[in-house]
């Protein structure tokens, strides 16, 4: 464990210096930093002394080719002691020999596959046997376009003193790999996991949930992360290079937009995201990006990852700037002052990366940018867990809240208990008082609903709500009314029904549609059977006023071949579940039917409710 608390101490301190050759050099080490050189570029030869590191891309931009670097040190004497050989990068493939005796190959030197073996440190042990007091170190590397290949400075000394340099600086890379993969895992199933089970119920689309947008972005963003970790580790893609290039670069467009749009809904910019304009605009900067990876390996113009890069910068300075400003403004937000400076070690780290990577000569450097990105997930999850304590905190007191309103109806419950029980010694006026009710239901209740609607909708006037009460008044009539209505004269009773009704409607954005054909009158229905038609009717108006949130109600009224009637009320509303136990008002309107002898028949599905009516 301390081991590793050591190894993660100097992970941190040691990134800047990028590798481990700026360290000192323990005795005994030679580092041998010139090298002759035969490259071949193009068919053409050029030989001569170079410098290490050589880096291909800065030598032969745009070019592949092949490279044999000749290097010579002395010993004092013959050594027992077997010597190792250390280089900090070597690739992308390469062999390396001593005296006439092969040391180690990687990859094909014609260029033949697609491997690359210049992403990590590499060892290599040097038996004693082969060792001289003048010694020829000839090493032979194919470089491909756009890959860093070449050649670091490199090591040669005794087998201890060179792996514990070698180990240094491998478990440097190896630490800070396992440290990046499992925290970047660590987010993925964080952020996906919260964005899947927070959800709240829609403002806008009733009955639909709505999910946290940041743990979304937080999600992509570390999932591109990965995929562009990955890359540090694959030596032989299952893409060819052109393609697994451009899916690279693509990842760091990707995690860059998923992060900028994650940033702006901690800010509180959420609502700019919806703008038309943000997707393809997202969209032009993940695909610009796979352009230049593409174009920098495939097309050998490795000035467009370049140009993409500067141009990246030039767009997110500008961007951090301005977020800066913002957050620094809202002192009570410290999250968002975190991202801001969060963002800024990001630009400043990107920017770092730019310059190293496309304008040093230095080689083996680290991408710290890989690094501070990290300060992003530890702040969004300090969000999360801020949330959650909100969330705590909000439930304890929802708790303490329902408590009281428990007991409060515990009161209220013996209360009513005790009132039933009054009720109770009194079945007959219960009775009556039961189909009194159920009439106002169907009746009054259905104007009491309307009057309610335009008060909550805002629309109607005080005028306007005072005639819907005082309408309900008129209902007592039309139940009256319908008493001393002609026998059978259905044409009447609609009739009447439209006169009262279609106001109301009118006032509540319902479209009325009226499809009401000469009707027969059927004699035998009485002025009861009347009443209870009406109140079948009056449910049915009910029910959408109520509960259908429609906007357009649709009568129709035909008379049958066998010479009855068929009615039909049909709504564009939501819809209910006809599957489910019905309520008091469709109980009601079975009861009527079943009383009154006619066929009644509900369809329902979003958008169309139809109430079916058939009288034989």
């Amino acid at each position: 464990m301390w081991r590793w608390l050591w190894l993660c101490v100097r992970l941190c301190c040691g990134l800047w210096l990028g590798s481990a050759a700026a360290q000192p050099r323990p005795a005994g080490l030679l580092e041998l930093r010139t090298a002759q050189a035969r490259i071949t570029v193009d068919g053409q030869t050029t030989q001569g002394p170079v410098r290490l590191p050589y880096i291909w891309d800065r030598r032969q931009p745009g070019h592949a080719g092949t490279a044999q670097f000749d290097m010579v040190f002395a010993l004092a004497g013959p050594s027992d002691t077997p010597y190792g050989v250390y280089f900090l990068r070597l690739g992308n493939t390469y062999e390396v020999w001593l005296n006439g005796g092969l040391l180690q190959r990687r990859g094909d030197l014609q260029g033949l596959d697609d491997a690359d073996y210049a992403k990590i440190p590499r060892y290599i042990s040097i038996p004693a046997a082969l060792l001289q007091k003048n010694n020829l170190l000839r090493v032979l590397v194919h470089a491909h376009v756009g890959r860093r290949g070449g050649m670091a400075a490199v090591v040669v000394g005794p087998e201890n003193a060179v792996m514990a340099r070698y180990q240094e600086e491998a478990e440097r890379v190896d630490l800070g790999f396992r440290l990046l993969a499992f925290w970047g895992l660590f987010m993925v199933t964080m952020a996906s996991l919260l964005w899947w089970t927070q959800t709240e119920p829609s403002a806008t689309r009733p009955g639909a949930v709505e999910r946290d947008r940041l743990y979304l972005y937080t999600a992509l963003a570390e999932l591109f992360f990965l995929l562009r970790l990955g890359n540090q580790l694959v030596e032989q893609p299952p893409l060819p290079w052109a393609w697994w290039n451009a899916l690279i670069v693509l990842s760091l467009g990707g995690w860059i937009w998923c992060m900028a749009c994650a940033l702006c809904l901690v800010a509180g910019w959420g609502r700019r995201l919806d703008a038309p304009a943000v997707p393809w605009l997202g969209a032009a900067l993940v695909l610009s990006g796979a352009l230049a990876g593409y174009a920098a390996t495939g097309w050998h113009t490795t000035w467009a990852m370049t140009l993409w890069y500067g141009l990246l910068a030039v767009l997110m300075l500008p961007f951090g700037m301005l977020y800066g400003v913002t957050a620094f403004q809202s002192r009570l937000q410290p999250y968002r002052v975190a991202m801001a400076m969060a963002l800024g070690v990001n630009v400043a780290m990107g920017i770092r990366d730019w310059v190293v990577f496309h304008f040093d000569d230095r080689y083996g450097q680290t991408a710290l940018l890989a690094y501070s990105n990290r300060l992003f997930g530890l702040i969004l999850t300090l969000i999360a867990i801020s949330r959650f304590h909100t969330a705590r905190v909000e439930v304890r007191d929802l708790i303490d809240h329902m408590a009281q309103r428990i007991t409060d109806k515990e009161t209220a419950v013996q209360l009513l208990y005790q009132h039933n029980e009054q009720l109770v010694r009194a079945q007959e006026r219960a009775g009556e008082r039961t189909r009194i009710l159920r009439d106002m239901h169907d009746g009054v209740g259905a104007h009491l609903s309307t009057a309610i609607r335009q008060l909550q909708s805002g629309k109607a006037s005080q005028a306007e709500v005072l005639y819907t009460l005082r309408d309900s008044l008129d209902h007592l009539k039309l139940s009256m009314d319908a008493l001393h209505l002609p026998p059978g004269d259905i044409t009447a009773l609609l009739a009447n029904l439209r006169y009262r009704l279609a106001p109301r409607f009118a006032v509540l954005d319902i479209a009325l549609e009226w499809d009401v054909d000469e009707l027969p009158p059927l004699a035998r229905l009485d002025s009861a059977a009347l009443r209870q038609l009406q109140f079948m009717l009056f449910e049915a108006f009910s029910n959408v006023l109520q509960h259908a949130q429609a906007s357009v109600l649709r009568i129709q009224a035909k008379p049958l071949c066998e010479g009855g009637i068929c009615l039909r009320i049909s709504d564009n509303g939501r819809g209910f579940d006809t599957t489910q136990p019905p309520r008091n008002g469709l109980l009601a309107l079975h009861e009527r039917a079943r009383a009154l002898g006619v066929v009644l028949a509900l369809h329902s599905v979003p958008g169309c409710t139809e109430v079916a009516i058939d009288i034989l």
